[in-house]
């Protein structure tokens, strides 16, 4: 079931993702309506954004409880028709959430650097390597490990795109990340990051928007 009750109201974890939201918004990191940022609520549940609302703008009543435990599984309640008040992307969310159990927050904006270079970048990846911030994702131990962050093509079909997560999350188990590093660029839509805090989450997009700036940068230079 997903509510918008007054019960978010005094929750600290609903307060600090209404904070967050203003300070990503206020980055540039949150345009118009875009974007969204859920925090893990229970075994089975998270609050999220509603959509159509400014995320800059966000108040506790305005975030949803999504149970997907609850939910039918080929049709849960927020991909229904009728269904106005959550965004499709809820479903890349709650995909995250059931690929490990120890995130507990999930951030997706869309930052003109992020946007471009998942539209310039025709790989499978992006490769991120020699910077001294990639150290701030959590199981890269040096700036000269390599770090392929993965670059998905959007599909309205959502379930497809997270048939792909996930396969692509597993066949990564054996990597210093144990699975996907912490993030994802979604072409033409921007970055997803997650960690086991909201502080870890926030901090994995902190370094992967700078890194993917830097990556911009460093294109411009080149000359491609």
């Amino acid at each position: 079931m997903n509510t918008t009750t007054n019960t978010h109201q005094l929750n600290p974890n609903a307060i600090g993702l209404c904070t967050l939201g203003r300070q990503l918004a206020n980055k540039g990191w949150l345009a118009a309506t875009g974007g969204n940022l859920s925090i893990r609520s229970g075994e089975h549940s998270c609050l999220i954004g509603s959509a159509h609302k400014d995320k800059g703008d966000l108040s506790p009543k305005d975030l949803l409880q999504i149970d997907w435990q609850a939910q039918d599984a080929a049709t849960p309640s927020w991909r229904a028709s009728g269904a106005q008040s959550a965004s499709a992307a809820t479903e890349l969310h709650v995909a995250l959430y059931q690929l490990n159990a120890s995130t507990k927050a999930v951030l997706h904006t869309n930052s003109v650097a992020a946007v471009v270079l998942s539209r310039l970048v025709t790989s499978a990846a992006l490769t991120l390597q020699g910077y001294a911030v990639q150290q701030a994702i959590r199981g890269a131990g040096s700036a000269e490990q390599r770090i392929e962050l993965p670059l998905f093509d959007h599909t309205d079909h959502l379930p497809s795109l997270v048939n792909l997560l996930q396969e692509s999350h597993h066949a990564q188990a054996q990597s210093p990340f144990a699975g996907l590093p912490y993030g994802f660029l979604l072409r033409g839509h921007g970055l997803y990051v997650w960690g086991d805090s909201l502080d870890e989450a926030k901090r994995h997009l902190e370094a992967y928007e700078f890194l993917i700036a830097c990556e911009l940068e460093r294109l411009k230079i080149a000359g491609r």
